[in-house]
């Protein structure tokens, strides 16, 4: 089984910074592609970016693109998003996935999640 554990989120103004980390136990990680999702109350689950197996390729939403940057460290199997000026429309709970494919934009694209980590930004 895959564990993915996310933490990092919180509460900034609009403006603002954080940076989310995800941590992979239970597989190879550096075997799988992995992305972060987001989803606010009342509404679907978002793509937000994703990530080869490499690190080298991403690819991003383009609600975040230039704002948000998604990299991962394969001796810690951990995979983080470093998100800049934040808006309002940011704040959602945020959650990793893992995937055997790589640029997949849908949740069911993705086989293993973790629980997400809420992220709110006051305007």
């Amino acid at each position: 089984q895959v564990q993915l554990v996310e933490s990092g989120g919180g509460m900034v103004q609009a403006g603002g910074s954080l940076r989310l980390s995800c941590v992979a136990s239970g597989r190879t990680f550096s075997s799988y592609a992995m992305a972060w999702f987001r989803q606010a109350p009342g509404k679907e689950r978002e793509f937000v970016a994703t990530i080869s197996r490499s690190g080298i390729s991403s690819f991003y939403a383009d609600s975040v693109k230039g704002r948000f940057t998604m990299t991962r460290d394969n001796a810690p199997n951990t995979v983080y998003l470093q998100m800049n000026s934040l808006k309002p429309e940011d704040t959602a709970v945020y959650l990793c996935a893992l995937s055997s494919s790589y640029y997949k934009t849908t949740p069911d694209s993705y086989d293993y999640w973790g629980q997400g980590t809420q992220v709110t930004v006051s305007s």
